[in-house]
Order: structure tokens, then C-alpha cells, then sequence
């Protein structure tokens, strides 16, 4: 052995230099595991509200499926006969009768006038409290968050005792104009008057909601945007129109989307301003689906009812779908 050999030999590893892997021994997969792990990590941590859901919602849909497809009445609910499978005739039934269209049309425009209401005026205050100081922003915000938490039955209390035939405050109001005479007017003996009422109620108990949600969305908005725009020669609609609507647009589609399936889906405000029992003038799609299953004991045909409105409820979420890709799309 030569001294160079020797010398190199008797030199000890350096401390960044690892030592020699065992032959047959792979190299571990380190990455490899945690990307998988990773990956299922959060499907582990939904599962618990997967199986909420499934338990919770799944069942009852799809026993709502099968009851509409079915002959299901006071008899098969006490088990004196079985259900029988009728195929689509609950629906050609409902589908034929008129008075199922005149709730459909009395519901999309009671829907769509809140919705438009709503939005509208929700708008409206958001701006305001952009141009307010900050204690009144406060008291008005106080105020919002108190309308929003009162329970629908205090809400519809105060309702019936101000459109009062005999006490009302509003009629006490209207009549001190000159020439106008509301003295003992029934604001409920006409179907469109009474659904006006109910109709306030809804969007006096959504707007706070709205208020809030896009007065965040308003903080959103460059102010340099804003006065560029005013620099240019806009005024204030024309900075609302090209400069903050367009960056609001997410949000008011998000938020119009949610009041449609909102309003669509009232049922303890027209419950509990007719008693109980809402008149076929004041029928809209859920206490009518409600009124057929319960009040007649026509479960069959309530369940047809409550899923056609669900399919109607699916075409203003494919519309909302469209429009959040469209926008993903422009950005």
C-alpha cells in the first residue's frame, strides 16, 4: 500500500458527508407519504359533517322522492293499507290544476318583489352609512343587528298591531293626510294588500343582512378608483354604475341569489300573520305544499308539490352558478 493510499484511507468522513447506505435498502418516500396524507387529510376531517348531512338530509330527500312517486294518504300512514306506486300521476294531477299555477305565479312575484326591495334599499343604506359619522354608522349598525335577531314571531306581532284595522299606527298615520281616509281599513281583506304586508315584513327582517354584508363589500372599493372617476368627470351615479358596482358585482349576485331562495322559501311569516290558516289568496308554494300534505292528509301530493319547488330553487342556483363563472372568467 502506497503512502497516498494510506494517507486517504486514515481520513475520517466530513461532518456534511453521510454515511453509506446498506445495500437492498431503498431511500424512504417521505414526500410521497405526506402528499398523501395531505390529500386526505381533509376528507377525514369533513367526514363527520358528510355523515350530518347524509343522516340529516339525505334520508328525509329521498323519502320525499319516493312519497311523491306514491299513493300516500291517512290510510297507509296508519298502516290499514300499503303505499302504492303511481308513477308521475301526482304530478300530472298538480301540473293540471290551475289553483297550483296561481300559487306558482303568486310565488315568484311576491319572491321577486322582495328580492328587488330588498337589494334596492339594502344598497341604499349601505351607501348612506359610507357618508355618516362614526357614532351614527354605530347606532344604525346597533339597530340592524337588534331588527336581525328579533324572532320571527315578536317581528310578526309587531306587524299585525301596526296594520291594525282599529289600532293600527299606520292607518293612524295615513289618515292625518288631507283627503285620505283609512279609518278601520282591513289591510288583509285583499290577497295583494295582505302579501304587501307579509312582503315588508320579509324585507324588513332581511335587510339588515344585506347592509352589513355589503357595506364590507363597500370597504373593498379603491378610493382612488372612486376619485379618478369623479376627476373624469362622473358623478355620483356614475361612479356607483362604473366603478363600484362592477367590483360589488360577486357580492350582489351572491346575495341576490340567497334572497330569491330565501324569499322563495317564506313560510312562518304567512303562517303566523293569517293564524294558521292562510287563505287561497295568501297560498305561496310552501304553506300550500304544507296545507295538502297536513291539512288534508295528502302526503303524496304535498311531497310532489315541495320537490317541483325544489327544481325551481335549482334553476336560480344554475343561474347564480353561471354568473360567478362568467365572472371568474372576465377576472
Amino acid at each position: 500500500m502506497s503512502a497516498a493510499e494510506t494517507t486517504t484511507s486514515k481520513v475520517p468522513p466530513t461532518r456534511h458527508s453521510s454515511p453509506p447506505e446498506p445495500a437492498g435498502r431503498a431511500q424512504p418516500t417521505g414526500r410521497r407519504r405526506s402528499t398523501s396524507g395531505g390529500r386526505a387529510t381533509p376528507w377525514l376531517l369533513l367526514a363527520p359533517c358528510i355523515l350530518v348531512l347524509v343522516l340529516v338530509l339525505g334520508y328525509p330527500l329521498v323519502r320525499l322522492v319516493t312519497l311523491s312517486f306514491e299513493e300516500y294518504k291517512k290510510p297507509q300512514l296508519w298502516g290499514f293499507k300499503p303505499a302504492t306506486w303511481v308513477g308521475f300521476d301526482n304530478y300530472r294531477a298538480i301540473l293540471g290544476d290551475s289553483e297550483f299555477w296561481s300559487v306558482v305565479w303568486r310565488t315568484i312575484w311576491f319572491a321577486g318583489g322582495a328580492v328587488i326591495l330588498t337589494m334596492v334599499l339594502g344598497m341604499l343604506i349601505a351607501l348612506l352609512l359610507q357618508r355618516v359619522s362614526g357614532w351614527v354608522k354605530t347606532l344604525v349598525n346597533i339597530a340592524l343587528v337588534a331588527s336581525w335577531a328579533m324572532p320571527v314571531v315578536v317581528a310578526v306581532t309587531v306587524f299585525k298591531w301596526m296594520f291594525d284595522s282599529d289600532y293600527g299606527v299606520v292607518n293612524w298615520v295615513l289618515g292625518k293626510l288631507p283627503g285620505v281616509d283609512y279609518d278601520g281599513h282591513n289591510w288583509f281583506a285583499s290577497g295583494v294588500q295582505g302579501l304587501s304586508v307579509i312582503m315588508l315584513l320579509v324585507v324588513w327582517g332581511a335587510i339588515p343582512f344585506v347592509v352589513i354584508t355589503l357595506s364590507a363589500g363597500l370597504t373593498q372599493v379603491p378610493a382612488e378608483l372612486e376619485e379618478a372617476a369623479r376627476l373624469d368627470g362622473a358623478g355620483a351615479f356614475g361612479v356607483f354604475r362604473y366603478v363600484t358596482l362592477p367590483i360589488l358585482k360577486p357580492l350582489v349576485v351572491m346575495m341576490t341569489t340567497l334572497s330569491v331562495i330565501w324569499d322563495m322559501g317564506v313560510f312562518p311569516q304567512v303562517w303566523l300573520m293569517r293564524g294558521g290558516h292562510p287563505e287561497p289568496q295568501f297560498q305561496l308554494l310552501t304553506t300550500y305544499s304544507y296545507e295538502k300534505a297536513f291539512g288534508v292528509n295528502d302526503y303524496a301530493t304535498g311531497s310532489a308539490i315541495a320537490l317541483v319547488t325544489v327544481v325551481l330553487l335549482l334553476g336560480v342556483v344554475a343561474v347564480y352558478m353561471r354568473q360567478m363563472l362568467k365572472i371568474g372568467e372576465v377576472e
